[in-house]
């Protein structure tokens, strides 16, 4: 289990569900998000390589991050989906690298971080270790997560809102349990999560598939328009696929982390009630393309969270930060501008018997 400093349930701030939650006809009807100037923002270069990464350790967790430039005394921080990475972020970050300096973080078994002996792989450990990671350095920061990682976002907005100064959504993974085959990139990824032969066979399968072919199914079934990915990125995103398979935690990641994520949402805490509590500056992000997790969705996740902004974008999918991720910079950075942040000056939280239980 990872040990930090976690404030317990009974000292953190409340803050209650609007009485009458906004239903997707008064989100039609409400003013549009403000975009910043789009001269504020450098020239987005679609054959930016990735940034450099290295392994960073805080409050007991060693994540591998990749960090781009920025002003100091702001820093954004980045957290991918499942099956994704800290590549997922290279335009957006390059785009607000003007405002904050960035990181954008691999999970534990994802990307480049190896995970620590017996983790779970369930969101709440990822919470949990994004959580000690964020605390550890000591300063709040603008949090940015896209599917998993804006579950991730959302669990620890609402246990340190210290921690964070806004939050951006880009389709969080909320529950959706509907069955619908167009989520899958390949139907053997959930055959391989089933016991015995038939998950055997099914991971076989996927292994044996060369990487260009896999990185074209993610494509196809995260964008709205595959067309928009230019060459050199899906090269990236094979190369990725082609290391990963060479990592012995890799798989299991994967595998784990998708059953806990599916779990989390018949059982246990409700994201719902987590998004309720968060008091952060929030912008939830939506392509109405989305096949991962339903578009019908957006308004209800906004809804949750007290005073959110919901940005829809038409003809966009899964990954709005890499597929649209101009006009996304515009939207973060205008909330960045505006956005009042009313939590406290960061400060170590106390060290008594209580300072290490959620």
């Amino acid at each position: 289990m990872l040990e930090c400093m976690v404030v317990p349930a009974s000292l953190r701030p409340r803050v209650l569900r609007p009485a009458s939650p906004r239903t997707a006809d008064q989100f039609a009807r409400a003013p549009a998000v403000p975009l910043a100037d789009p001269g504020t923002f450098p020239p987005l270069d679609p054959q930016r390589s990735p940034w450099p990464g290295r392994e960073i350790t805080s409050g007991g967790v060693t994540l591998h991050v990749r960090e781009t430039p920025g002003p100091a005394g702001c820093r954004a921080v980045y957290v991918h989906g499942l099956g994704g990475s800290s590549l997922n972020w290279t335009d957006l970050a390059a785009l607000l690298g003007t405002r904050a300096a960035g990181a954008a973080v691999d999970l534990p078994g994802f990307g480049r971080s190896c995970p620590p002996a017996g983790f779970d792989f369930s969101p709440a450990a990822h919470a949990d270790a994004l959580l000690c990671f964020l605390a550890g350095r000591n300063e709040p920061v603008h949090l940015l997560g896209n599917s998993l990682g804006g579950a991730i976002a959302i669990n620890v907005a609402a246990r340190r809102p210290e921690l964070v100064r806004t939050l951006t959504l880009v389709s969080p993974a909320m529950p959706d349990r509907r069955p619908d085959p167009r989520r899958m990139a390949d139907v053997r990824l959930a055959l391989a999560l089933v016991p015995g032969r038939i998950g055997e066979r099914a991971r076989a399968g996927l292994a044996a598939m060369p990487a260009r072919v896999r990185a074209e199914q993610v494509v196809r079934v995260c964008f709205g328009d595959p067309s928009r990915v230019p060459e050199h990125r899906l090269v990236e995103a094979a190369e990725e696929i082609a290391r990963r398979g060479g990592l012995a935690w890799a798989q299991e990641a994967g595998e784990r982390t998708a059953r806990g994520l599916v779990a989390s949402w018949w059982w246990g805490a409700s994201p719902w009630a987590a998004a309720a509590r968060v008091r952060a500056p929030t912008l939830v992000v939506w392509g109405d393309r989305d096949r991962l997790v339903s578009p019908r969705l957006a308004a209800r996740t906004a809804a949750a969270i007290p005073g959110a902004r919901l940005l829809m974008l038409p003809g966009v999918g899964h990954v709005a930060q890499i597929e649209a991720a101009e006009t996304v910079a515009r939207a973060v950075a205008a909330m960045w501008e505006t956005a009042p942040w009313e939590t406290a000056p960061w400060e170590a939280p106390h060290t008594g018997e209580d300072a290490d239980r959620s």
